[in-house]
């Protein structure tokens, strides 16, 4: 298995002499400053279960940033498209996404708990549009820092940098947390995660590109449905049949917070260190999967990643043991790396390079639409039938995209 991390690799990033081993470093930096906000990201849905916001308002903290993903991303990365410094973009508008948090936490300051939830939520989706910008950006920065034979690697160095970040930051806040009264506690823990966005902006906005040449092409301005057609027959069947297990994984999202506090009855100590656990493992995950990818191919890696990414909400539904739910979390991440990853070669691998980001923002528009509805749908019939069916009715959804991926044979070379 290769090493997270070679010896060569280690002096790059410490004494980089030239500007690919910078930009990665900066990457790898990046990364970790996005991993300690993400870590505190984690005790949002918490922060706002027990200020007694209800299902639905939980399902609109990742509702709304799709359902401005699915309205502007390929706008979004038309416009981008034209741009000659992406970098730029990607760290400006990456740095207002995790700035919000700190401001989170001022809010109990000045206003009173009762409208604390639905002044989040308002933010929230003030947010939004730069969040839009840095995920389209973001997969272009780190294909054009890569390059095609090097995505695998880089992803899995800046994932496991960022788990590793995420980890330490959920376990010292899961522990933080009982120590101080409510709400203070997340007070200090959001206002305290400015520190991990400033130092992703500070190395972001260090990476060094060319200046990307605009081909005057394709001026009109499509129609989602037109793009679709437009599309390469690989995009098409890979973007379709990641909508469909994609909406099953969107209805999870919301639920599993729920399911810890109302379900499982779980504290913060509980609840930090069962992401802990699925972040830590990221660790390994990542080099597994990596050093598996040659002899598996992108469709290999897909088909088992997506199917142990199927078992988690089935497993979840038949247990309320704290230990259990440490295990299926960390079995759940382990799938999710390998996920990560070829999801990545698959979207830079289906498109043709001129025409990337147009592409991308498709491609993200399909994935948040899935985003957008099926977490609503979730949270406001688990209030009707229960949290538990709606985390096998996810479950099935899974395994219908999962079963799309096989017989459409995505990830599979042409010629097979």
């Amino acid at each position: 298995m290769r090493p997270l991390i070679s010896r060569a690799e280690v002096r790059a990033l410490v004494r980089p002499t030239n500007v690919t081993e910078r930009n990665v470093r900066n990457v790898l930096i990046d990364g970790i400053g996005v991993g300690i906000v993400t870590g505190v990201g984690v005790f949002l849905p918490v922060f706002l279960a027990r200020l007694g916001a209800s299902s639905l308002l939980v399902g609109l903290i990742t509702s709304l940033p799709a359902l401005t993903g699915a309205l502007f991303a390929l706008p979004i990365g038309r416009f981008l498209e034209r741009q000659r410094n992406i970098v730029a973009w990607y760290s400006g508008m990456r740095f207002w996404v995790l700035a919000s948090y700190a401001v989170f936490g001022l809010l109990p300051f000045v206003l009173p708990l009762s409208v604390v939830p639905w002044t989040i939520i308002v933010i929230w989706a003030l947010v939004t549009i730069p969040s839009t910008f840095v995920n389209v950006a973001f997969t272009i920065v780190m294909g054009e820092v890569a390059g095609p034979q090097r995505r695998y690697a880089l992803m899995s160095m800046r994932w496991s940098s960022l788990g590793l970040a995420t980890a330490v930051t959920v376990a010292v806040i899961g522990a933080l947390l009982d120590l101080i009264p409510f709400p203070l506690n997340y007070q200090v823990v959001f206002i305290g995660s400015m520190a991990g966005g400033l130092l992703s902006f500070l190395f972001s906005r260090a990476i060094t590109l060319p200046e990307r040449t605009f081909v005057a092409t394709q001026r009109r301005q499509e129609s989602l449905f037109v793009a679709l057609r437009q599309a390469p027959p690989a995009f098409m069947r890979y973007a379709l049949s990641a909508f469909v297990f994609r909406s099953g994984v969107a209805m999870v999202i919301p639920l599993i917070p729920l399911y810890y506090v109302r379900e499982a009855g779980l504290n913060d100590a509980w609840i930090g260190l069962i992401s802990t656990v699925g972040n830590g493992v990221l660790l390994v995950a990542y080099a597994v999967w990596s050093a598996g990818a040659p002899r598996l191919g992108n469709h290999g890696v897909l088909l088992l990643s997506s199917l142990g990414m199927t078992l988690y909400p089935f497993g979840v539904a038949l247990t309320e043991t704290p230990w259990l739910l440490a295990i299926l979390a960390g079995l759940a991440t382990f799938c999710v790396a390998g996920n990560d990853l070829v999801n990545f070669d698959l979207v830079l691998s289906s498109i043709p390079p001129e025409r990337q980001a147009t592409y991308i923002g498709l491609f993200q528009t399909l994935q948040n639409l899935a985003l957008f509805v099926m977490p609503l749908v979730a949270t406001v019939l688990a209030d009707v039938v229960g949290i538990v069916p709606m985390l096998v009715m996810a479950g099935v959804l899974r395994f219908l995209g999962v079963a799309l991926f096989a017989w459409l044979k995505v990830g599979k070379p042409a010629s097979a």
